[in-house]
């Protein structure tokens, strides 16, 4: 099973690398894209916290160290590192159910509020990362895929483990049972996936998980509306704040890994704050056009959009225009491969960062140089 780099190449460095080295400099990054689907966006603001006052970063890992895997493992002293950091800077890890429950009753969450999920179910995360967690008090979300486990597939948990973390008050989300390109399925495909899914864990765990990761962090209009059915929220693979700003079925996360892993990086992620857009063009997360004309609104006229830049996977910086409260991105090159990822940053308070990114799949019919899905 491939699985896609958390961030691509860009030029001669890579887009996190660039965002990180605007901000050190005292600028900013920006991209957008977006996903406002079917009524699903966060309308009415009046009547829930702030985006800033309702919001709480989500960390994204695969492998805990396993030498030889760069593009999914994180180093074992990097993430102890990373336990660190938190537990100094006073931050509250808390289950992502919790924030999600915040974020559904329109309740503020107190700030410095992290989440920590783990996707795939690989077994390093029983030998690894959960008694690093269990030694501090800490708890994590691990979203599993049921066919691997199912297949006892070497290196990945089995369902007795499963049981024994769940018991030991670890989150278990759903994560598809096969691990599929879900954006590239039929709508009926899709529902089964998910079906089957709930099954399983209905089975061996008693009962369906609330929350869902989207395998590759692929998603279109019609899974979104499966996973509204089914779930509490969902969450995709792409840089952002979760917050009442955001689609509650396509919700961010930071990914870490070896070479995204860094002190400085997990500092920036860790103090992000959310850019909250609306309105946003196009509308799925899987494209009709490429390169797609993005378009997005920060209504909120206490967020500043001075120093907003626009970055994509594709390209870099791309040119902005700022009209009032409207951002519009044009993007001068397609992207390439299977998917396209597009971050947005603008300075915000005390020092911290707004972050808003979107990551988009590509049907065939719209890809450059004939990419396959792997």
């Amino acid at each position: 099973m491939a699985i896609l780099l958390p961030y691509p190449h860009v030029g001669d460095g890579t887009m996190i690398d660039k965002i990180a080295r605007h901000a050190r400099r005292g600028l900013a990054c920006v991209m957008v894209c977006g996903a406002a689907l079917l009524g699903f966006w966060q309308t009415a603001r009046a009547e829930a916290a702030s985006a800033d006052e309702s919001a709480a970063v989500a960390l994204m890992y695969h492998r805990f160290g396993e030498d030889g895997i760069p593009s999914t493992n994180i180093r074992v002293e990097q993430f102890e590192r990373h336990l660190q950091i938190l537990a100094d800077g006073g931050y509250r890890v808390v289950p992502l159910s919790q924030v999600v429950a915040a974020l559904r009753a329109g309740s503020p969450v107190p700030p410095k509020t992290v989440a920590i999920t783990v996707d795939d179910a690989y077994a390093s995360v029983l030998s690894v990362a959960w008694p690093r967690l269990k030694a501090r008090g800490w708890t994590m979300t691990l979203f599993v895929a049921t066919d691997p486990v199912d297949r006892g597939t070497h290196g990945y948990l089995t369902w007795d483990q499963i049981r024994t973390l769940r018991d030991e008050g670890m989150e278990i989300g759903a994560h598809s049972k096969s691990h599929a390109h879900m954006a590239k399925l039929s709508p009926a495909a899709a529902a089964e996936e998910i079906a089957a899914s709930n099954a399983r864990f209905a089975a061996e765990l008693g009962a369906a998980p609330k929350l869902f990761a989207y395998p590759y962090g692929e998603a279109d209009t019609a899974t979104l509306e499966l996973a509204a059915k089914s779930y509490d929220a969902a969450f995709g693979q792409h840089s952002g704040v979760v917050s009442a700003a955001e689609h509650r079925f396509f919700l961010p996360r930071f990914a870490l890994n070896e070479n995204f892993g860094t002190e400085d990086r997990f500092r920036l992620v860790i103090n992000a704050l959310p850019l909250p857009a609306a309105d946003l063009t196009p509308a799925s997360p899987t494209l009709a056009h490429n390169p797609p004309l993005f378009g997005f609104t920060v209504a909120d006229p206490q967020v500043s959009l001075r120093g907003l830049r626009c970055f994509a996977s594709s390209e870099g910086e791309t040119r902005t225009e700022i009209l009032g409260r409207r951002v519009e991105v044009r993007q001068a090159n397609p992207f390439k491969g299977t998917r396209g990822r597009v971050n947005c940053t603008a300075p915000g308070p005390d020092g911290h960062w707004r972050w808003f990114g979107r990551m988009f799949y590509l049907p065939a019919a719209i890809r450059v140089g004939g990419a396959r899905d792997d």
